[in-house]
């Protein structure tokens, strides 16, 4: 019977999304992203193949077991429990790698020493015979994990980092280089698989030492990045299957065989002549010698291969951080802009750099940025599409001169940008309000949206007008909104086609969610941990309230072990909240089927659909809770331990007949009969965006409520704190 193994994968960070999908493709199942990791499940096969196809991966371990491990004692005893001498050869090598620490095991080196203690020691108690400990390839590489006073014992396959592919010699590199893995991930972030397969050219003006040039031929090649290794982790482990390795061994050289051919030119240039020798070595060691073709050469010179398809330039460049200082280096990033746009119409460009400023002096307007890591540097990948009918003009042609106005909207939203963006990092916040009326003229909203998964990289903004006063003259707002739409284009970094625009009024007679637009375009967002599907174009939000993000945190906080009911859910975000914070049930209320239907989605984005007792009602949210106040005070149907409620301000559906609900007028009657369903010591989440809304306090005397309002609002709206009012609601005990 086949034994399924779990499987960590680790990677550089930044690029995790793009290493699940990879893993993904190879035959992995349940794979999830950590920060700096893929997990997986799958068979031994399933782990060599990940071994011998991942192009991201740096390292492959296999789970051998988790135990308690506060302290040396209890490493010892956990490690000890495990039958080594199915492992390792009783005169065989290992080695111990050793990451994080616990309470009573700070320092890596005696945590090693203790683990190899407790190998040793089983293995000779067995047969009689020891291992020793070999630090350079050793028979049997292990991996030991310290985090929360427990211990992951695991068997590193690789043996060695998956960035050593073998076609470099120790110590062979250019200055400041690129790891292989990170080079192919930069290449797949850039679209090279698919400009390979249809024939596009690949350039590295910048080549240093070729990594860009042979993992792009790897790529193009269909050849396993790890056909070239001479050593593997795996080859002296006792619970290997030879077999199978080597079927995947003959399995990968027919496809590098018969790959070869369909290689489309591969060029590279460096002003170094040392850095050309060695990207030309690492070429002809890879088997690419005759098929990638580097030379000495300047930027300047910098020109399609002949007789190519267009394709993709992709280069590491210097940046200030490694190699000089950024006001040196804006004049070799420009000179690279007006290169491609002179030369390179219809083709994909790729920059990695650390400094934003130095991809702005290119002149061309990104298409997506991708955040990576290269070692401890944060960098990013900018992916520009050339076309001379519209970058070449944002290149040479000096931009018209913005009103005084304009410029004074755009230092304010730089200004709120360079300081929002320090906390969003900090944070792990993708999707953050930038600007919210601070100043009366352009009296607009601006939210940034970055997405995430199979969307990373993309960058929307998303520009709300509140209506003008009827003393502004019309064609004034109408000019100010058109100047702060290509402000916030420019300041954002967003491309205009990518500035989602609304003109929000206050809605009287229709649901405050009414349809104004059909693009139907959806994009992936993260937001703690989950992933959340927005649309920035068909409705006055987008699906996902930024303003709530503090009161979804609390909802998980609160969800575990409980029922949970969602009103007038909308996209059902705060359900999936619920669900991940290990609600037991969760009922999810909401008259539009769009909306319901997107919640649904939501919750399949984050694999949480089949979860027991998640449902969908498709209701009057009004009628139904007052429904299922009679179930529960009638004992047909258990109470809940939280309900979260956040109604439109008014609402007038066609599905709602007759019957209209307005926020200040109705709350009483809301919140007495969902107060009504909670447990004894259940709460219910009560939110408004109402701004001039009054609770009152009289009427609701019979119960215990507690304004929470200024412990919700997230600092991207401290700006507009009556974005929303937020009270915590229970029975008086």
């Amino acid at each position: 019977m086949t034994t399924t193994h779990r499987y960590a994968a680790t990677c550089p960070r930044g690029v995790e999304p793009l290493l699940a999908s990879e893993i993904t493709q190879l035959g992995a199942g349940e794979v999830r992203e950590q920060r700096a990791v893929v997990t997986f499940s799958g068979p031994l096969e399933t782990g060599y193949r990940v071994c011998l196809w991942s192009r991201i991966a740096s390292r492959v371990l296999l789970t051998l077991a988790e135990f308690p491990a506060a302290s040396a004692e209890a490493l010892y005893e956990g490690v000890a429990t495990i039958a080594w001498e199915d492992h390792i050869p009783p005169e065989g090598t290992l080695a111990i790698d050793v990451v994080g620490s616990t309470s009573g095991l700070t320092h890596s080196r005696f945590a090693a020493q203790k683990a190899k203690d407790a190998v040793v020691d089983r293995i000779r108690t067995v047969s009689g015979t020891r291992p020793s400990v070999a630090f350079e390839r050793p028979d049997v590489r292990l991996n030991l994990r310290l985090h929360n006073e427990r211990a992951t014992l695991s068997i590193d396959l690789a043996g060695e980092p998956l960035h050593m592919r073998g076609y470099r010699t120790a110590g062979e590199q250019a200055e400041a280089p690129l790891k292989e893995n990170l080079a192919a991930a930069v290449l797949v972030r850039a679209g090279w698989p698919q400009i390979a397969a249809a024939g596009g050219a690949l350039v590295d003006p910048m080549c240093g030492s070729g990594t860009l040039l042979v993992e792009g031929a790897l790529i193009a090649a269909d050849q396993a990045p790890g056909l070239l290794r001479e050593y593997w982790g795996h080859a002296g482990w006792l619970g290997g299957e030879a077999d199978a390795w080597h079927r995947l061994l003959d399995e990968a050289d027919e496809r590098a065989e018969s790959g070869r051919d369909a290689v489309p030119p591969i060029v590279g240039a460096d002003h170094d002549p040392r850095a050309v020798s060695l990207a030309a070595a690492c070429a002809r060691r890879a088997g690419f010698g005759g098929r990638i073709t580097v030379e000495v050469g300047e930027l300047v010179a910098l020109t399609p291969p002949p007789d190519s398809r267009p394709g993709l330039v992709v280069t590491n460049p210097p940046y200030g951080v490694r190699l000089g200082e950024t006001t040196d280096l804006a004049a070799l990033y420009a000179l690279l802009g007006e290169r491609l746009v002179s030369g390179f119409e219809g083709w994909t460009a790729a920059v990695l750099t650390s400094d934003e400023s130095l991809a702005r002096a290119t002149g061309l307007r990104s298409a997506a940025a991708y955040t990576l890591y290269n070692g401890a540097i944060e960098a990013k990948l900018y992916r520009f599409e050339v076309s001379s009918s519209a970058v070449r003009a944002e290149v040479r042609r000096a931009p018209e001169p913005r009103s005084a106005g304009a410029e004074m909207f755009a230092n304010r939203l730089k200004k709120n940008v360079r300081h929002t963006a320090k906390w969003a990092r900090r944070g792990g916040v993708t999707c953050y309000r930038v600007y919210d009326a601070d100043m009366p003229e352009y009296a607009v909203a601006v939210d940034l949206y970055q997405g995430a998964g199979p969307d990373e990289g993309m960058r929307f903004a998303h520009v709300a007008e509140y209506a003008p006063p009827a003393t502004i003259d019309p064609s004034v707002a109408e000019t100010r909104l058109a100047e702060a739409v290509e402000v916030v284009a420019d300041v954002l970094e967003v491309a205009p086609a990518d500035v989602a625009v609304k003109v929000r009024r206050r809605q009287r007679g229709t649901s405050q969610y009414e349809r104004v637009a059909e693009r139907g375009e959806f994009i992936q967002v993260a937001e703690g941990g989950l992933r959340f599907l927005v649309n920035p174009y068909d409705y006055l939000d987008t699906g996902l309230f930024l303003d709530h993000r503090p009161v979804r945190s609390m909802v998980r906080d609160l969800a575990a072990g409980t029922r949970v009911l969602n009103l007038f859910a909308y996209t059902g975000t705060v359900s999936v909240y619920a669900v991940a914070g290990g609600a037991v049930a969760v009922n999810t209320v909401d008259l539009s089927a769009t909306y319901l239907e997107w919640a649904q989605q939501n919750m399949a984005l984050n694999g949480l659909a089949d979860r027991p007792g998640v449902r969908f009602m498709r209701s009057n949210a009004i009628t139904w809770l007052a429904e299922e106040r009679r179930r529960v005070e009638a004992g047909l149907a258990d109470p809940y331990g939280l309900v979260f409620c956040d109604p439109p301000t008014f609402s007038a559906s066609k599905k709602m007949g007759a019957q209209t609900f307005d926020v200040q007028r109705d709350h009483v009657q809301l919140i007495t009969d969902a107060a009504a369903v909670l447990t004894d010591d259940g709460a219910l989440l009560f939110s408004t965006n109402l701004r001039s809304f009054k609770l009152d306090a009289a009427a609701l005397g019979g119960l215990e409520i507690e304004d929470i309002t200024a412990t919700t609002i997230p600092p991207d709206f401290s700006r507009t704190p009556r974005i929303h009012s937020c009270f915590v609601v229970r029975q008086r005990s």
